[in-house]
């Protein structure tokens, strides 16, 4: 799916923000602007993780004045392997264009056995991460986390959990699950979607038995009721009353990261204005309310730094996805 969406008026942004409990930018602000535009491409397609991360940027960054207007293109499928090539082919060398991609882009590269990774990219900044959830419709019959964990021992083709694309985070925590049970992930009935908005659909229309996401996509429908949140993946408690699957008894613990990226081919000082337009905004105070509005936890990391974490994370998501059999 492809999916243009033009920048927000200044007046309607003017609103937004005061919605978002975010303070309006001033004159002098404004004079600090570092982009007269910018052009985020979104692999994947409206309503989910990356986009809402491009999105958030975009408030912070034009309420502070640190940039003018911004381009949005959606282009999903296959967890980013779709609209990377794309990004990667067309954005060479600008030094006004960033793609948004993260763990699940990482895993979905080796699963799909794509020639284009973000080896291809200029890796500028971590920026978040959260834990993920695993919830099951409200009206659910499975109660609790032991209760799927049974369901998944006892019959996992039968036990369709929804989540994003073949070989991201997702697919690797119930690959773990089902690991940790004795069964295989191959034996899992993963239903893989291009974005958090249509796992949503399938979840609230009980066409599938569970989900796994990243918390924020979530957050609300579990808030709402309308969905039942079961355990979550991170090292300490995230949602109230919702355990973690190592309180569980089962020794998972993962987080879902995102980062921005600059096309191949950028100029070292296009790459370093970059860096600093992105710890600048990790520093801003709109910044910090927006991450614990949205239930992400700050995880900066910028430049070489985050480059070389890149290669750490490539290299244990590989062995993590051969253990678990997905490659």
């Amino acid at each position: 799916m492809l999916a243009r969406r033009q920048l927000l008026s200044t007046a309607a942004l003017a609103t937004a923000g005061v919605a978002l409990g975010l303070p309006l930018f001033s004159s002098a602000a404004r004079a600090q602007e570092m982009f007269s535009s910018l052009n985020v491409f979104i692999p994947a397609g409206p309503g989910g993780g990356w986009d809402g991360l491009g999105r958030a940027i975009e408030q912070v960054a034009r309420q502070a004045g640190m940039v003018g207007t911004f381009q949005f293109e959606n282009v999903g499928g296959a967890g980013g392997t779709v609209g990377l090539p794309r990004f990667v082919a067309q954005r060479r060398g600008r030094g006004d264009a960033i793609i948004v991609g993260g763990a699940i882009m990482v895993g979905a590269v080796l699963a799909n056995r794509s020639p284009i990774g973000l080896k291809d990219t200029t890796p500028l900044a971590r920026m978040t991460t959260e834990p993920s959830v695993i919830v099951v419709p409200a009206n659910s019959d499975i109660k609790d986390i032991k209760g799927l964990l049974a369901a998944l021992k006892d019959n996992p083709g039968a036990t369709s959990v929804a989540g994003g694309s073949a070989g991201g985070i997702d697919h690797i925590i119930l690959g773990l699950m089902l690991k940790s049970q004795g069964r295989s992930a191959k034996d899992a009935s993963y239903v893989a979607f291009a974005g958090g908005g249509p796992a949503q659909a399938a979840i609230l229309g009980a066409q599938v038995k569970a989900g796994i996401s990243g918390i924020s996509e979530f957050a609300e429908q579990v808030k709402a009721g309308r969905m039942r949140a079961l355990a979550t993946t991170g090292d300490k408690t995230s949602l109230e009353g919702v355990p973690t699957l190592k309180e569980s008894g089962i020794d998972i613990v993962m987080g879902n990261w995102r980062g921005i990226f600059g096309p191949p081919g950028m100029k070292p000082a296009d790459k370093e204005k970059m860096v600093k337009f992105l710890t600048d905004l990790d520093a801003a105070p709109g910044w910090r309310e927006m991450c614990e509005r949205q239930g992400w936890d700050r995880a900066f990391l910028a430049g070489d730094a985050f480059a070389n974490f890149l290669k750490e994370d490539e290299a244990a998501t590989a062995t993590v996805l051969k253990e678990v059999g997905l490659v």
